[in-house]
């Protein structure tokens, strides 16, 4: 394959995977201390909208080459944040909650990023503020605390330094009218015209869904967390969090909304946003309730005596029978099949029946020494070549092939003439052989003759 297709290969599938990412929805964070009249809590939105043009056209003409950020931080004092925090308490009022906003700052980033295949656009807003009035009663050993305001979201138009941060539709129409004109009037309009700030899932997920944990041990580093130094020292955190598929939450996925138009090309418009996600922490042991339609829970400085479990309700015990259970389950089973395997084989005897075989001997003396080295085959010796024994493969030598006679090949002289040196009868001066021997030299000669 050549280079001029390989490359472009590559790059289309990084733009790919680029794109392919989802933005995060909404996110809390919140840390609630029952002892104090205010805590700390922070939102995070994120939603990206893709504008494909896969025929081209006038959106890629125009949006293609292009790329622009708008983004700002404000605080209470900006009358854009003061609009926003007044239409998050009435959403929160409405929710049956008591609890407001009482101090907030705001943080947007919006990116419009142009390429040859789509533009994307990426909104951020991030809220950070103070909750208050979130404690309902209060005694000596429990303190109720109002967890009904988690929906932190508005509908509403919320300018900031001339940015509607709520409605993308808005902000389209001021920087991109081409964009606008394609889609107002359309079902695409709808796309860009649903509101950032909203975490009515979060909501609506009702905390006994959510995963419970606690700290029995009220770790000091976890203090600074709550704005505290060794106040939380010996006392417990619960933890609720929610935002994994599961059992208790169901499954979770991203949200999806597309739409096409037909203008001059056809041109597809999607907006991503990924499953809320909540983590809210309070300082002490929290008992889930409802009061009045509005969650709640009751905190105490410690858990109930004997109380163990780390999960929402018993949700660790069950899990560790039910474990046990299913084990029981399947050894039962094994043992039930194996028996069953066991009863069906046959009994007895199997393979070849003893009375055929007869036994073999492999081995051969060696200076005195005899091996009890043997083998077993076949009685009748049917199928013998494919059993037999390496033993009786032919001796392969390496020596030349003897040509003198075998009485000579019995002599010792004759025999080392045989391996090409001199006879040792004549270089000993003895004769190594007996009367049947034929060599030549005189000393055996001598020695035959003695013998006659």
């Amino acid at each position: 394959m050549s280079r001029s297709i390989v490359l472009p290969t590559i790059i289309a599938a990084l733009l790919v995977f680029s794109m392919g990412s989802t933005a995060f929805g909404a996110q809390l964070d919140a840390r609630i201390n029952p002892n104090q009249d205010s805590s700390p809590f922070k939102m995070n939105y994120q939603k990206t909208f893709f504008i494909e043009y896969p025929n081209g056209g006038q959106l890629f003409d125009e949006l293609h080459a292009k790329e622009w950020t708008i983004n700002g931080k404000a605080d209470s004092s900006n009358s854009g944040v003061q609009t926003l925090m007044q239409k998050l308490n009435e959403n929160i009022k409405s929710d049956g909650s008591q609890a407001r906003i009482s101090d907030l700052n705001v943080t947007y980033d919006i990116h419009l990023k142009g390429r040859n295949i789509n533009t994307s656009i990426d909104y951020k807003i991030i809220l950070e503020g103070t909750l208050t009035d979130y404690v309902i009663t209060k005694d000596q050993t429990r303190t109720l605390i109002d967890l009904g305001w988690r929906g932190i979201s508005t509908n509403e138009k919320i300018v900031i330094d001339g940015v509607d941060i709520n409605h993308p539709i808005n902000l389209i129409e001021e920087q991109e009218p081409l964009l606008y004109s394609i889609v107002s009037g359309t079902e695409a309009e709808e796309v860009f015209n649903k509101n950032m700030i909203n975490a009515d899932f979060i909501l609506e997920q009702p905390l006994t869904n959510w995963h419970f944990l606690f700290d029995p041990t009220g770790i000091n580093v976890d203090a600074g967390t709550f704005g505290l130094s060794e106040q939380i020292s010996g006392f417990v955190v619960s933890s609720w969090t929610m935002g994994e598929s599961s059992l208790r939450e169901g499954r979770q996925v991203e949200r999806v909304h597309e739409a096409e138009t037909v203008a001059d090309q056809r041109y597809v418009f999607r907006s991503v946003q990924s499953s809320d996600q909540g983590n809210l922490y309070a300082i002490g042991f929290g008992a889930l309730d409802i009061l009045d339609g509005v969650e709640i829970a009751g905190v105490t400085p410690r858990p109930p005596e004997g109380y163990a479990t780390t999960s929402t309700g018993e949700f660790p015990i069950y899990i560790v029978y039910g474990m046990a259970a299913m084990a029981a389950i399947g050894g039962g089973a094994f043992f039930m099949f194996s028996n069953r395997a066991l009863k069906n084989q046959q009994e007895g005897q199997q393979g070849i029946d003893p009375s055929r075989l007869v036994g073999y001997q492999t081995s051969s003396s060696a200076g005195g020494y005899q091996t009890n080295r043997g083998e077993a085959q076949l009685r009748d010796e049917s199928d013998y070549q494919q059993t037999r024994s390496h033993y009786d493969a032919p001796q392969q030598s390496n020596s030349p092939p003897s040509s003198t006679s075998v009485e000579e090949a019995a002599c010792g002289c004759a025999a080392s003439a045989e391996m090409g040196s001199e006879c040792d009868c004549e270089m000993q001066g003895s004769c190594l052989c007996d009367g049947t021997c034929r060599c030549n030299a005189d000393v055996c000669k001598e020695h035959v003759s003695s013998l006659r």
